[in-house]
């Protein structure tokens, strides 16, 4: 059982150390050229003109590459990547995370309708503790920046409806890719009206 720990420990730690070096030497100018073909849904720099694509600029590094990785390797399903990265590897997944992430990040603008946005706000600043649901912001930050260092991407300026139909996916199964099904225990506890209400808030949120 010990050399079983021991030995455990070490691939994780392995797997640390290669993720540290991966992201350190992760270089922009490569992500660009290999970004070229995403520009057609996600824009030039990331931003993109369709609400059923996200936007990428100014995503953090890490949740990029993950996410790159995951869709590749079959660990999240999205139909319209089918094909898109099959052959990137580790590598060409940081250097186009690291190129979005230098990207200015889209800034929106919320619905003003007063009830939706106060809604909105509490969920987001401070969850709705009767359902069991936890304030958006201590993952994703007082402004949606996410941390980067755990891989929690930033929302802020992210299309309602995007940010909307991955809370769905979320509470429905249909994508599990978060650690420790997170986010999929919390969606399944929000309404559809939650959810339409922190997303809005999340779209003027910067």
């Amino acid at each position: 059982m010990r050399k079983l720990l021991a030995s455990l420990a070490f691939t994780i730690g392995a797997v640390g150390v290669a993720h540290a070096d991966l992201e350190a030497d992760a270089d922009p100018a490569a992500g660009r050229e290999l970004a070229q073909p995403c520009a057609a849904c996600h824009g030039q720099n990331g931003i993109s003109s369709a609400s059923s694509f996200p936007h990428l600029a100014g995503q953090n590094m890490t949740y990029t590459a993950k996410q790159i990785m995951d869709i590749r390797d079959g660990n999240r399903v999205v139909p319209e990547m089918v094909g898109q990265v099959d052959d990137f590897s580790d590598e060409d997944a940081w250097d186009v995370a690291a190129f979005y992430a230098e990207q200015d990040a889209h800034v929106g603008q919320a619905d003003a309708d007063e009830e939706a946005l106060m809604r909105g706000q509490e969920l987001y600043r401070a969850g709705d503790m009767t359902k069991g649901i936890p304030a958006c912001a201590a993952c994703h930050g007082p402004t949606g920046a996410g941390i980067n260092t755990a891989v929690y991407p930033a929302l802020s300026g992210q299309f309602p409806s995007y940010t909307v139909s991955t809370l769905q996916d979320f509470a429905s199964g249909e994508r599990a890719n978060d650690p420790n099904n997170m986010m999929a225990d919390i969606a399944a506890k929000m309404s559809d009206a939650d959810m339409q209400a922190v997303a809005n808030y999340i779209y003027g949120l910067h």
